[in-house]
């Protein structure tokens, strides 16, 4: 019969069930983007940063020498942190931010003229320049108040928060002042600063390519070059830039950052003072801002793209994960291009598409074929025998009509007496009886790697060696027809005992070139094998009725079989329409 045509694949763009699986997929992988995008982020920060030198922000700290000169407690440094701002007043800065948990009350009761030392110098330095005074958020979510002077001098836009977003893994990566939690965005020290030298403030992730390591001069060495009327020296140092006081001591108001931007050396660098961070948010402000980040209309279109994309290469799987793997690294490149343009790309969610339609893909294809060669099995199995459908359901039979040159073994049967069989009975009965004959014959034959070719009244054709490779087709076909014989006798003894008349059978073999393929017309066509071997395993199963054996087989296959086989030379034999030819019986043991 004709073989089935492969099934035209159908599109899974189309399908529901590919969408979805994406879709499962993606939401399966979700829970893990946040954190692989926070990694990437990592990676390109620290593999593209140049470090140029960055003078406009400049850092004041308070460190272990500072409190050495100034033992008394921070809360008390009233004088000296009044002598700082003036001295900063004298240099000229361009804005001035601090980040000092400045008091709540009056300490004048502990420290007379303190309260007056340190609004003298706020209230000086607010004169020269902006002032933003650091503060921290209070249990109902708003800024902690100063004492009302302080607050006073530092005017209605001088107060800042000082607190930081940090991601789950404790380390702050972006800049912005709506907070979690908070149903209002709440202005930020390097937010305030920036607005108060007329700067765009917008969120985003924290921009290090070009950051340089931070230095810092030490509060008490500001001091004393105010108090030793060093004037130069402050003007060298902070006129015409921005000016961040803050702590810079081992244990306190730390926090893990991207990059090491500690600029005076010590161990475990990223774990590093907070007002560096600010000082990378001020940078970052009155530069180009940091670093933007693709919208999330945008990013779910390049999720989409990429699943669709990854669905293409999942149709041919070894040639398309090698083009994935290409895929996946011009993605990577793509990020690191965007990311040297100012634009944090997270690649999670488009690789993840990638990924996923190519992974959907796969799996979508291998379920259909499988449900596709399942129904082929169902209609076409008892029309082909199973080497044939399932080089068909490889692929591997090309649906042209060319046929393809071969070396076969093949083998004829015959039900001997057919005639006298059908005498006298209902053809039902006949046909019953031929049915279960061929139901104990083909799975012999093809047991051995034979198909069954076609069924010719009570007849057999079959070959071996194609399709489907076969060790020795002539060993196989001579042990296939040993097994037919074998089974012929349980046939027969339930027919007996049915009151059937016994079969008897003759079988032929020749082994030689024929041509294997689709024979017959576009619309009607057979997988079949022609040639001479074939026309002559049909004369030599004829010659098994006179030659007192049932199974007989030519020269070219004796000389193939195991020698061990108990053959009977039967000498040379005339054959309809070819050349005499050797031939040999085989009879089974009684």
């Amino acid at each position: 019969m004709s073989p089935p045509k492969p099934p035209i694949p159908a599109s899974p763009l189309r399908s529901w069930s590919f969408w979805a699986g994406v879709v499962v997929l993606l939401a399966a992988l979700a829970p893990f983007a946040p954190g692989w995008d926070r990694q990437a982020f990592d990676l390109l920060s620290r593999g593209l940063r140049t470090r140029p030198e960055d003078p406009s922000v400049v850092l004041i700290g308070i460190d272990e020498a500072t409190e050495r000169q100034y033992p008394e407690p921070h809360a008390l440094w009233h004088h000296h942190l009044g002598a700082a701002f003036e001295a900063l007043a004298q240099a000229g800065p361009r804005a001035v931010g601090v980040d000092i948990n400045l008091p709540d009350r009056s300490f004048d009761a502990v420290l007379p003229g303190g309260d007056a030392a340190l609004l003298k110098g706020l209230v000086l330095l607010r004169r020269r320049c902006p002032l933003v005074l650091g503060v921290t958020v209070q249990g109902d979510g708003s800024l902690r108040p100063l004492h009302r002077p302080f607050q006073t001098a530092a005017g209605p836009q001088g107060l800042g928060l000082v607190e930081w977003q940090v991601d789950p893994d404790g380390v702050v990566r972006r800049f912005g002042e709506r907070f979690e939690g908070q149903r209002e965005t709440l202005p930020t020290l390097a937010g305030q600063l920036a607005r108060a030298l007329d700067r765009p403030v917008r969120p985003g992730w924290l921009d290090y390519r070009h950051a340089a390591p931070v230095p810092y001069l030490p509060l008490h060495q500001v001091v004393d070059w105010y108090r030793e009327g060093r004037t130069e020296e402050l003007k060298r140092a902070f006129a015409g830039r921005v000016v961040l006081v803050g702590s810079v001591l081992p244990f306190e108001d730390r926090h893990f950052q991207v990059v090491d931007l500690n600029g005076w050396g010590e161990d475990n660098r990223r774990f590093a003072p907070g007002v560096l961070l600010h000082v990378q948010a001020l940078r970052n402000l009155l530069g180009a801002g940091p670093l933007g980040e693709l919208p999330r209309p945008a990013g779910i279109a390049l999720t989409v793209l990429c699943a669709l994309l990854g669905s293409f290469l999942g149709r041919r799987v070894r040639l398309g994960g090698a083009v994935l793997a290409l895929a996946l690294a011009l993605l990577a490149a793509t990020a690191a291009g965007a990311f040297l343009k100012g634009i944090f790309l997270p690649p999670a969610l488009p690789l993840g598409g990638l990924v996923s339609g190519y992974l959907v893909r796969v799996v979508w294809d291998t379920v259909r074929r499988q449900r596709e060669s399942a129904r082929l099995k169902r209609v076409f199995g008892g029309y082909v025998s199973p080497p044939i459908l399932k080089e068909i359901l490889a692929g591997r039979i090309d649906p042209g009509l060319e046929g393809e040159r071969a070396f076969l073994c093949v083998l004829f049967s015959d039900v001997r007496g057919y005639t006298t069989l059908s005498e006298g009975r209902e053809p039902e009965a006949v046909i019953g009886v031929l049915n279960r004959y061929f139901d104990r014959m083909a799975p012999r034959i093809h047991a051995f790697g034979g198909s069954v070719d076609s069924y010719m009244g009570d007849g057999i054709m079959a070959h071996f060696g194609h399709p489907g490779p076969v060790a020795n087709p002539c060993q196989a076909a001579f042990d296939a027809s040993k097994a037919m014989l074998e089974a012929l006798k349980d046939l027969n003894r339930e027919l007996a005992a049915e009151g059937h008349p016994e079969l008897r059978i003759g079988i032929g073999l020749h082994a030689g070139d024929a041509v294997v393929g689709h024979i017959g017309s576009k619309e009607r066509h057979e997988y079949t094998a022609i040639g001479d071997t074939v026309n002559v395993a049909s004369r030599v199963e004829g010659l098994s009725k006179d030659a007192g054996h049932p199974l007989v087989v030519t020269g070219a296959v004796a000389a193939r079989l195991d020698p061990r086989e108990p053959l009977i030379p039967l000498g040379p034999r005339p054959i309809k329409g070819h050349t005499p030819l050797p031939v040999f019986g085989w009879s089974p043991k009684e």
